[in-house]
């Protein structure tokens, strides 16, 4: 045996038999060692919940080991994450996330769980909320939905998915910008969502412009709070272009408990970088009128803590719990 050899393995031994490595290299080469179970905090056939599952097959061959969705709504996703957070933290138990939700429930009320209490993977889509009415609404355009609301105040219903999500606090920002109160009603998910507008139960409702073009058969979409109007969507104005300075969308991702081993992270980190990127991932959610917007997750975290003080600021303006 050479020197140079002699020495190359010793400098080996001695990294491996630094404190914590060789453990954590281990555990990290055995992962996953059972199913990965991704909890989704809403009903099944919601945006989320197809996220999820058009994620789940293709996390599998990346990783090397079966990954199942289970659903657990409740409280805007709240349930769902409670369970993420106190689970162990070995990468075998994942939740997916909605903002501004994340950020918004520990704001509003005593949560059982709070950012810091997951590390993040990756944020994979943003799909801006819409306000949308049954076509034969009396309400052909956002004026006229103002309109009635200014004229009968807490008469027009909207619904939303919770109180504190994304199209929720689309509704906040418009009763703030315009004086209105309208009264606010909620849903679990999606599927009840457009089955209470569908069946004339409510006036309106706060929805991702995914779902609702999705579904858009006896649908009249007033506005979208994005940025700028969709592709997938031309005919649909923005809130900013009619007046109202609102931008709102729902940021879907996955985040593992807080404590989950580096090197399993980096695993997770890598393959949904992997599976954004993947042909039949795009196609899916085009189908869906949704695009994948890949945000890797140290990254993520460190912005959604920047944004957390935006979201304390307008809790202490008008908030929303009561609203």
């Amino acid at each position: 045996m050479t020197t140079t050899r002699r020495t190359l393995l010793a400098a080996a031994g001695a990294s491996l038999a630094a404190p914590g490595i060789a453990p954590a290299l281990a555990q990290a080469n055995r992962w996953p060692e059972r199913p990965v179970e991704i909890a989704v905090g809403f009903v099944a056939g919601g945006a989320t919940d197809l996220d999820a599952r058009a994620a789940a097959p293709l996390l599998e061959r990346r990783i090397g080991g079966s990954v199942v969705v289970v659903n657990r709504p409740g409280a805007g996703g709240e349930v769902a994450l409670a369970s993420v957070a106190r689970a162990r933290p070995d990468g075998h138990v994942l939740g997916t996330t909605n903002m501004p939700g994340l950020l918004t429930i520990p704001i509003e009320r005593q949560a059982q769980y709070k950012l810091d209490d997951f590390a993040g993977i990756a944020n994979i889509v943003t799909d801006p909320t819409a306000i949308t009415v049954h076509e034969d609404s009396a309400y052909r355009t956002m004026a006229d939905f103002i309109a009635a609301a200014r004229a009968r105040p807490e008469a027009v219903t909207y619904a939303s998915p919770g109180v504190g999500t994304d199209d929720h606090l689309q509704l906040v920002l418009l009763q703030a910008a315009t004086g209105t109160r309208f009264t606010h009603v909620v849903f679990q998910g999606d599927p009840q969502l457009l089955a209470a507008v569908l069946g004339r139960q409510v006036d309106s409702m706060g929805l991702n412009l995914g779902p609702v073009s999705a579904n858009r058969d006896k649908l009249r979409t007033l506005a979208m709070a994005g940025a700028a109007r969709s592709h997938f969507r031309p005919d649909v104005p923005t809130l900013k272009e009619l007046g109202f300075d609102i931008e709102m969308a729902s940021e879907r991702g996955l985040v593992a408990p807080a404590g989950t081993p580096p090197a399993v992270l980096a695993k997770l980190r890598e393959a949904m970088g992997d599976v954004v990127k993947d042909p039949d991932f795009v196609r899916i959610l085009q189908s869906r009128f949704t695009e994948p917007r890949y945000e890797e997750g140290s990254a993520w975290f460190t912005r959604l803590r920047g944004l957390q003080e935006n979201y304390r600021n307008l809790w202490q303006r008008t908030p929303w719990s009561q609203r």
